[in-house]
């Protein structure tokens, strides 16, 4: 037997390439043949599920190639039995729990006769080394498509089927919760399944500074220059990360048009358009706004209502037995408007206190374990609250603050009352640009951008921002 899934393990790890192999399937082990079926144990239920879905073929062929009598699999949620593994120590396994991608621990050095040691030659980096691990839970079949995040899902899937894409790159953007890194994770797991031979790299803009900032000190430039323009698929996270830091927009700006020349997608994702991301240089915003710039909007009740009903039938995996009261999530849905993470963090509460006190989830038990959730989300500032409290706040009248006049008395409080509004309501450049008087998006633009340079150098600004944010949240 083990010489049989040895043999197997082999096989499999030449087919789908040492990264899958080493996150998906090294982990398995093989328990027994019986009756025409091979009953493999897998350490959790996660990596059961998608070995299942994704890899049952190929371990099947695998076993019948290696000589054995097999027709179909089970799969069996227990610790592997103990196996030899003669593979180099980079190559095992880091942990059972399964991960995109697994960082190789360092190789143990062998035992040898003392000789001479050769000067040490750095090791060039490595897809492995550079890439972000991804999360589990973000895949498609986990996110849950509505009307304001319908067009951003449909290009993801695009991208992640691999072929030729009309677009490039893809940016995605949003606020905070709306789904941005979900989609990113999605598309490196769909991606990475279709073309395990493919080579994906993702990570945070943070990180692409750091690892280049790492190259510049070790001198080894020419290594990342290599890695990152030999891609196939490159997905960088939170690009506004890289504005105002010179050296490292050059190196994208290079590496950008590198993988574009190439036909190589590449997928980003900020909080913001290209067009307002400050101080990105202009030459990366062009590029960036070449592809398609998919906006994933605040989400609707309806959507957040299918959300909730998602995240419900997995809790009850978790808490069995609990009982849901009728009305709950409609409720929730009504009233947590701020964005998934806080939606999703009051039913994971809900679910908690309920099998804790060991009671059931109704309407009274929701208003009392998210007292603090419900009243924060009540309270929602509108742009023409925004702007009285700033008329009041400086001593001039509302039409002058929304009016047309320019002079300066009446001009740095309308800046603050549009950065605020930015800041503190959900609504467009465009919309906000119609509250103050029809202006332009871009005035809008100019004004926010003005009071975040002026909130570093002028210490009663700030505080002047800061009392108006407190009084507006009271």
């Amino acid at each position: 037997m083990d010489d049989l899934w040895t043999g197997a393990r082999s096989e499999l790890e030449a087919r789908v390439g040492t990264h899958n192999y080493v996150t998906w399937l090294a982990p398995l082990s093989l328990r027994a043949i019986d009756g025409g079926s091979a009953d493999i144990a897998c350490p959790t239920r996660f990596l059961s599920d998608w070995v299942s879905r994704h890899y049952a073929r190929p371990i099947l062929d695998a076993l019948v190639h290696q000589g054995a009598e097999v027709e179909r699999l089970s799969f069996t949620v227990a610790a592997p039995a103990p196996a030899v593994d003669n593979r180099p120590a980079e190559l095992r396994p880091v942990d059972s729990i399964p991960r995109a991608v697994a960082s190789p621990m360092p190789a143990a050095a062998p035992a040898a006769a003392p000789v001479a040691a050769p000067a040490p030659v750095r090791a060039p980096l490595r897809d492995e080394e550079m890439t972000a691990p991804l999360d589990a839970r973000f895949t498609f079949d986990n996110f849950v498509v509505g009307k304001p995040n319908e067009l951003a899902h449909a290009a993801a899937r695009r991208v992640a089927e691999g072929g030729h894409v009309t677009f490039n790159p893809l940016f995605l953007y949003g606020g905070v919760g709306l789904g941005k890194t979900h989609l990113m994770h999605a598309i490196a797991y769909e991606r990475q399944t279709r073309d395990p031979q493919a080579r994906i790299l993702y990570l945070s803009a943070e990180q692409f500074m750091y690892r280049f900032v790492q190259a510049l000190r070790e001198r080894t430039v020419m290594d990342f220059k290599e890695l990152f323009r030999t891609v196939d698929l490159l997905m960088v996270d939170d690009v506004q990360f890289i504005a105002g830091k010179d050296s490292t927009q050059e190196e994208f700006f290079h590496t950008f048009n590198a993988l574009v020349d190439q036909g190589k997608q590449i997928v980003i994702s900020a909080d913001r358009a290209p067009g307002e991301i400050k101080d990105m240089e202009e030459r990366i915003k062009s590029r960036l706004s070449c592809g398609l710039i998919v906006d994933l909007h605040p989400t609707d009740y309806e959507l957040r209502l299918s959300i909730l009903q998602s995240k419900t039938e997995q809790f009850r995996q978790t808490y069995p037995g609990l009982r849901l009261g009728q009305g709950v999530l409609e409720f929730l849905a009504h009233r947590i408007t701020s964005n998934v993470r806080v939606l999703e963090g009051a039913l994971q509460r809900l679910f908690a206190f309920a099998s804790l006190m060991g009671r059931e989830i109704d309407l009274d038990m929701t208003q009392e374990c998210l007292t603090d959730i419900l009243r924060a989300s009540d309270r929602k500032v509108t742009v023409e609250e925004i702007q009285r409290k700033v008329a009041e706040h400086y001593n001039i009248r509302l039409s002058d603050l929304v009016g047309p006049k320019r002079v300066r008395t009446l001009a740095r409080p309308r800046q603050i009352a549009m950065y605020l509004a930015k800041q503190m309501t959900s609504r467009s450049l465009p919309e906000i640009g119609r509250r103050f008087g029809g202006r332009d998006h871009t005035t809008i633009m100019h004004g926010i951008r003005k009071i975040e340079e002026l909130r570093t150098e002028d210490r009663s600004l700030a505080e002047d921002i800061d009392l108006l944010r407190r009084s507006l949240e009271a």
